[in-house]
């Protein structure tokens, strides 16, 4: 289990120690959140007063100058950088104890086969974070990370926040899905922490986000009961190919990755 910290930067520091208190150990962060600052300085708070060790602690970024940058028209400046000179750079980072581990996010089964067999390489990706919900489930691509030994982190795992710059304003509501709300109630638990466990027994290291302490407790409270394969077989059922991040502004680039099914 994951704690996602893409929240208001005045409330990063104090979601991300109310994460930590509750036992989350994944901190998802990026640059684009604008947050990095404040959560890192809850992290060493924590660790200074005992409750947690940097060693227990995976934290994971992404890295940038400027988050979009725009041209003159207002439309974003993409680039067509090869992946493997990227990779290489990555590596170099781990060799230089800048980083621990080195993955990947939004890729295609296509895209990790090109990491994988680039010549020379030294370090495969340690895991792929992409969208994967019930109405997105991934079943493909998780299988063939899995049989790579490369792990799936799932972001939106319980849907996505109605931000209109990301989310279209008619997507469904997948927390208030009929079958997701029916075995919930079955094993008296909320739609989200069904949601999470459904990933979590698939073997999908899963990112919940939320600044609300009451929500964030729930979601880590997922470990003290199963979901049985009728409800596995039941949730499989929504998917749906449905996206919600579909990073349309990208969408013309050669590498935009979701042009496959998986």
């Amino acid at each position: 289990m994951s704690s996602t910290i893409w929240v208001p930067k005045s409330k990063a520091g104090e979601a991300t120690k109310v994460a930590v208190d509750v036992g989350f150990r994944h901190i998802d962060a990026a640059y684009a959140y604008q947050n990095e600052e404040e959560v890192g300085k809850a992290l060493r708070e924590k660790m200074a007063d005992g409750t947690v060790k940097r060693e227990d602690i995976f934290y994971t970024t992404k890295p940038g100058e400027d988050l979009l940058p725009k041209d003159a028209s207002g439309q974003v400046i993409l680039d067509t950088v090869d992946l493997r000179d990227t990779w290489e750079a990555l590596e170099k980072c781990k060799d230089a104890g800048l980083t621990m581990s080195i993955g990947v996010s939004n890729f295609n089964h296509k895209q990790l086969e090109m990491i994988l067999n680039k010549p020379g390489l030294k370090y495969k990706p340690v895991c792929n974070q992409v969208e994967c919900h019930p109405y997105l489930n991934q079943s493909k691509l998780l299988e063939f990370c899995k049989s790579k030994d490369i792990v799936l982190v799932a972001y939106s795992a319980l849907g996505s926040q109605r931000d209109p710059n990301w989310v279209e304003k008619d997507s469904p509501y997948l927390l208030e899905d009929p079958i997701v709300k029916a075995i919930a109630k079955k094993h008296s638990r909320s739609p989200g922490q069904v949601a999470l466990r459904y990933q979590v027994q698939r073997g999908v290291v899963v990112l919940a986000k939320s600044f609300n302490e009451k929500r964030i407790k729930e979601n880590f409270q997922i470990f003290d009961f199963e979901l049985t394969p009728e409800d596995m077989k039941a949730i499989d059922g929504l998917n749906r190919n449905f996206r919600y991040a579909k990073l349309l502004f990208a969408a013309d680039h050669p590498n935009y990755p979701f042009s496959e099914e998986y």
